[in-house]
């Protein structure tokens, strides 16, 4: 009998269910409501439950801690940046790391394009930014010395880019998604992206209102399964 069966022989459907977190567990980057949060944990007392999401494991805490609790006492299994951060029970699982699987030298020279690509953009608004990682945009532009949101942010498995810059309030996230509709900021700058670096096995995703993701081919939510390969559920 495997680990998994064993551990939760008291649910009496023997399957994984993994949901989604922004637009599904929560409005986007918003906080999970208490009906939720509710639903889940009769849920749960039925099948194994997880979430899987591409942000980093503090952004994903803060979404789904109710009321102070530990987040992680409400799941079985908790994969953030697709499955590159992993929970089990509570306690973490070995992960990979982005800049470990394309190497140093790569990562300066695609975060440098990023950088100079993004200031470059003429969009009706743009945060000035401190690199969510290692660089900060003082080292590429002269001068710059007002920080506010983050264009590029290093998580363990991928780097998030963000045209508009991380930090905007809502009503901008709405305004720039309907600008970018229309103009295909996100699109272009993508395909940018591929022609320069076609060589370093990347996938890149678009998703949510201002941003897209930037990972190796093969890391996108379907990474965060390997976790339970022979764990014995049904589905």
């Amino acid at each position: 009998m495997s680990s998994a069966i064993y551990q939760f022989a008291d649910r009496p459907i023997k399957k994984l269910v993994l949901f989604d977190v922004d637009g599904t567990l929560t409005p986007a980057r918003q906080g999970v409501s208490k009906e939720m949060i509710e639903l889940l944990r009769e849920v749960r007392k039925k099948v194994v439950l997880g979430f899987v999401g591409g942000s980093d494991f503090g952004k994903i805490s803060e979404q789904l801690t109710f009321e102070g609790k530990n987040m992680l006492d409400d799941w079985d299994y908790g994969f953030a940046e697709n499955g590159l951060t992993a929970y089990r029970c509570g306690k973490q699982l070995a992960s990979q790391s982005f800049i470990g699987w394309v190497g140093e030298e790569k990562y300066k020279k695609l975060v440098n394009f990023i950088l100079h690509y993004v200031a470059d953009i003429d969009i009706p608004i743009k945060r000035r930014v401190i690199l969510g990682g290692r660089f900060k945009l003082a080292e590429f532009r002269s001068g710059a010395s007002e920080f506010g949101g983050t264009f590029v942010e290093f998580r363990n498995g991928m780097i998030n880019v963000s045209p508009i810059g991380r930090n905007a309030t809502v009503q901008e996230r709405h305004d720039f998604e309907k600008y970018d509709k229309e103009h295909g900021i996100r699109k272009k700058f993508v395909e940018t992206l591929k022609e320069k670096f076609a060589d370093y096995g990347l996938t890149f995703s678009i998703g949510g209102q201002i941003s897209f993701d930037v990972f190796p081919t093969g890391w996108d939510k379907t990474y965060a399964l390997r976790h339970v390969e022979g764990e014995g559920f049904e589905e």
